[in-house]
């Protein structure tokens, strides 16, 4: 199948790589285009335009940063929708607003084009392994016709409704992590306080009722002092933003959640470490 693929970070890099595995020809775009020589070196071919990209593929996903990145690609002069055809098929797996891909999906369709938005999480180490979890929104028929591709690189795909439901999915995802994420931090910090081995308290815990993804993920990365991101610590304070603006507008309150943001705007906002990835929030403690 011929793909155009916009955004070649971290997540991009790894799902690039599984679909030219597979056979697919990808032409990739990239606003730094040094950042896109992994995937170039791998067998992609460079387009200098989010619209060349797009021109003559069958398939157009965008992996990019924030809601405006995804503006700029699909709205810009040299963007997407500029330059899709009838009947394309755009999967956006940005974590973004739910709004934003209502809008998208809405604008596209006067064009006969169809949207999916299909977050994904399993961080960099799902996008290597092609083991992603993706959640979608958007035309159930749209999503049976390109499932055979999605399942090229993850392993689980979950429909959840018309435009938007995907990022809500995503949504109740990072409200999960972000638990996880304080919970991991806050057990290392304690447990050496205490004095305790900490890789016998990860493997202990690990094999017990508090068993998650962050802590088997990232916790030996922290006591290797491995901040490298998996996941951009500057994008999950974007989700968490996210996810809270979605929570006001259905009358919610979620005091957790909240307080998740407010530490991870310290680690990004005032000690600059949003490129770190979303393990270094321990940094808030440890030296």
């Amino acid at each position: 199948m011929k793909i155009g693929f916009i955004g070649t970070g971290v997540m991009g890099t790894g799902i690039i790589k599984n679909l030219l595995k597979n056979g697919n020809e990808v032409t990739v775009y990239n606003r730094t285009k040094a950042h896109a020589q992994e995937v170039i070196d791998a067998g992609a071919i460079w387009a200098d335009s989010p619209a060349v990209a797009t021109k003559n593929n069958d398939v157009v996903m965008t992996m990019v940063g924030f809601p405006q990145d995804v503006e700029q690609v699909y709205y810009g002069k040299d963007g997407i929708l500029n330059a899709a055809m009838s009947g394309q098929l755009l999967i956006d797996m940005t974590t973004s607003k739910p709004s934003l891909a209502q809008r998208l999906a809405s604008d596209a369709a006067q064009k006969n084009v169809h949207v999916l938005d299909a977050p994904v999480s399993g961080g960099d180490i799902g996008a290597k392994n092609g083991t992603l979890t993706m959640m979608i929104g958007g035309v159930k028929t749209d999503f049976e016709k390109v499932r055979p591709l999605l399942e090229q690189f993850s392993s689980q795909q979950h429909y959840f409704g018309p435009a938007g439901s995907g990022q809500h999915a995503k949504m109740a995802n990072q409200i999960m992590v972000a638990g996880t994420m304080t919970g991991m931090s806050e057990m290392l910090v304690y447990g050496k306080a205490a004095g305790l081995d900490l890789n016998e308290v990860i493997e202990t815990v690990s094999s017990g009722a508090g068993e998650n993804w962050s802590l088997s993920n990232y916790g030996p990365r922290i006591l290797k002092q491995d901040y490298t991101p998996g996941f951009f610590a500057k994008h999950f304070l974007k989700d968490l933003r996210i996810a809270l603006e979605e929570a006001k507008k259905m009358n919610l309150d979620l005091p957790v959640t909240k307080e998740a943001k407010q530490l991870y705007e310290i680690l990004v906002d005032q000690k600059g470490l949003g490129n770190d990835g979303t393990q270094a929030l321990v940094k808030l403690w440890w030296k």
